[in-house]
């Protein structure tokens, strides 16, 4: 009997995933516990192994659509087996999966009798659509009022647009703002573009907008440079970033601190680390310090429960590791009581796994203070945004050899090279004081100028 793949959830989160690579195609044959497709959250991209044994019947959803948890996106069988009781129920299977009041569309394939029509609306006449409704018209560039709707008194829900944009042909985004502007019917539009594909070229009206450019533009020399826009379609994990910074920046009363930390002795510890085959990044003893530091203050390591502060009893630190299409944040579980080589065994994995997009949820879920190091690009220093729920976050500069003024012990100034470090500690002031922030922040300092203590 065929077996229907669906859309996994990774996450209590996670409300859709989009499918960026099959990795066996339709015909091809796949096993239980075999990498069937590859898909991308907001937090990452994993590889999804196969819930059933046999050939790939059907894909419902080619790779590049973004799908509702739980919902089909493949059939697994026999060869030759009937799946038309499973395609007839493909209409309906892209619905949400939680109970609503939206009820599915009539598509090509049969339907069920109780299934409202699509409703046209007359010029003029109040539109009504659901949340859902307008977030994938919103995500996709559709007019949500150019969607007949097919809820109860033509209300317009999610399925209505998916239709609507499934019916529509193929075209660039540039062409597609341009016939909206000017009132084009792609319907009737042949494109010339890659296996059809609608450009601005292939418009009735490019003439005549191209007429009512900017007349230095039109006045151009033949054979002139020209050059515009393009528009592409943010991943998961870039929404996922911008809604979480967003959030920071709107919730938390952010403010910092900027201390210069005398890096000498850490760079002797980790040469001397390095000399016995021991592989201890700066980036590990600097998590060490702030775990220490934060057994000290742990309001740093603290979080805003709504009118409550929440204290944690274990320090769990994010290092943010910079991926392809965004920036993750895995999580150093019990930093304050695993040391060094704990931590810089720990590191090393979880860097490895999410730029090979292994990370599972545990792997970047929990953290209490984040680390974030781009000293690798030659930053001086920088201002971090604090990762919600935490409360601070600790930016970290470029080590370098800088001329420091020192007193000897006979009074005298002298001046040597140290390798120093800016230190930037952002936090969230309402629950964090200025003056606690900079004991914290001194802490660490005196972990790093005497990193004998942290071994």
């Amino acid at each position: 009997m065929a077996s229907v793949i669906i859309m996994p959830k990774q996450g209590l989160l996670m409300e859709e995933g989009t499918i960026t690579k099959w990795l066996a195609k339709e015909g091809e044959q796949t096993t239980e516990g075999a990498p069937l497709f590859e898909m991308e959250t907001d937090k990452l991209t994993i590889t999804m192994d196969s819930t059933a044994t046999g050939t790939v019947l059907k894909i419902l959803h080619p790779e590049g659509d973004t799908v509702p948890i739980t919902q089909p996106i493949a059939i697994v069988g026999e060869p030759g087996e009937d799946i038309s009781a499973l395609l007839g129920g493909e209409a309906p299977a892209a619905a949400p999966a939680a109970p609503a009041p939206e009820a599915p569309a009539a598509e090509t394939a049969p339907a069920p009798e109780t299934a409202a029509p699509a409703v046209e609306r007359a010029p003029g006449e109040r539109m009504f659509s659901s949340p859902r409704a307008r977030l994938r018209a919103e995500e996709n560039g559709v007019d949500i009022a150019a969607v007949p709707g097919s809820g109860p008194d033509g209300l317009v829900v999610e399925r209505d647009v998916q239709n609507y944009i499934a019916n529509q042909p193929a075209v660039t985004p540039l062409a597609a703002n341009q016939a909206r502007a000017q009132g084009i019917d792609l319907s009737g539009v042949t494109g010339t573009g890659p296996n059809g594909k609608i450009t601005t070229a292939d418009l009735p009206g490019a003439a005549a907008s191209a007429e009512a450019a900017p007349a230095e533009e039109a006045a151009a020399p033949a054979g002139q440079l020209t050059r515009g826009t393009h528009t592409e379609k943010m991943t998961g994990m870039r929404k996922a970033v911008m809604k979480n910074m967003l959030n920071s920046k709107s919730v938390n009363a952010q403010t910092n601190h900027r201390m210069v930390v005398d890096m000498t002795a850490v760079v002797a510890l980790r040469n001397q680390y390095k000399a016995l085959g021991i592989k201890v990044s700066y980036n590990d003893i600097i998590v060490r310090a702030c775990a220490k530091a934060l057994q000290d203050y742990p309001i740093v390591n603290a979080s805003v429960d709504g009118s409550n502060i929440l204290y944690h009893d274990y320090v769990n630190v994010g290092t943010a590791v910079s991926v392809p299409g965004g920036l993750i944040v895995p999580v150093i579980k019990d930093a304050d009581i695993i040391g060094l080589t704990g931590i810089a065994a720990k590191s090393a994995e979880l860097i490895e796994k999410a730029r090979e997009s292994r990370l599972t949820e545990a792997d970047y879920h929990g953290g209490t203070f984040t680390v974030s190091s781009l000293g690798m690009f030659d930053l001086d220093d920088f201002v971090a945004i604090i990762n919600p729920p935490e409360s601070a976050i600790l930016a970290v500069g470029k080590i370098a050899k800088t001329p420091v003024v020192v007193t000897d012990e006979e009074g005298e100034d002298q001046v040597v090279i140290k390798s120093m470090c800016a230190l930037c500690l952002s936090y969230d002031h309402r629950i964090i004081d200025g003056a606690e922030a900079a004991k914290f922040l001194q802490k660490v300092k005196s972990y790093l100028q005497n990193p004998i203590l942290l071994i």
